[in-house]
């Protein structure tokens, strides 16, 4: 193959790659094959709808999404400060102890789907800390994909705040 055909077909390849990132990062055109697998919490911001940010997970806040080939999920995001029960038991929290892990953590499982068109991930929560999500649906707005890294927009989060949660695929 001369190096001409060689370079073109590069050329073409890398326009190619070049569009379909560009799709992704819009959030049409995702695939829910490809948001399979492990993601680790990188942030998370939460805006009041008077444009103010709420700090609800403290500094470098620890999580997980898991998204399997059969369309179930789970995620959790806790606070990396949460207190120590001093009864060193989880069914013998003080009222202050447990008020304090409640209000630094989520987590919610359930199945997920996901629209090509509009570029949305719709989790379908089947049980929650917050009991209230459990039988309901929240939609995300995924703004960017890459192999490597998720970010999405959550309209409506549990605690009645806009979030901006970034993510990165666990290795």
């Amino acid at each position: 193959m001369s190096r001409s055909i060689i370079l073109h077909v590069c050329a073409v390849s890398l326009i190619g790659f070049a569009l379909t990132a560009a799709t992704t990062a819009a959030g049409k055109g995702i695939k829910k094959q490809q948001l399979v697998g492990t993601w680790t919490l990188v942030s998370t911001e939460n805006t009041k709808a008077d444009g103010s940010k709420v700090d609800i997970f403290g500094p470098n806040p620890r999580g997980m999404l898991i998204f399997d080939r059969g369309g179930h999920y789970s995620l959790t995001i806790v606070r990396a400060d949460l207190p120590k029960f001093a009864a060193n038991s989880s069914d013998k929290g003080t009222a202050q102890e447990n008020t304090a892990v409640l209000a630094g953590m989520i987590t919610h499982f359930g199945t997920y789907s996901v629209s090509e068109a509009d570029g949305t991930l719709t989790t379908h929560v089947a049980g929650s800390s917050f009991p209230n999500l459990a039988g309901g649906e929240q939609k995300r707005i995924i703004t960017s994909l890459t192999g490597d890294e998720l970010k999405y927009s959550n309209p409506a989060a549990a605690n009645g705040t806009k979030a901006e949660v970034a993510w990165k695929r666990a290795k």
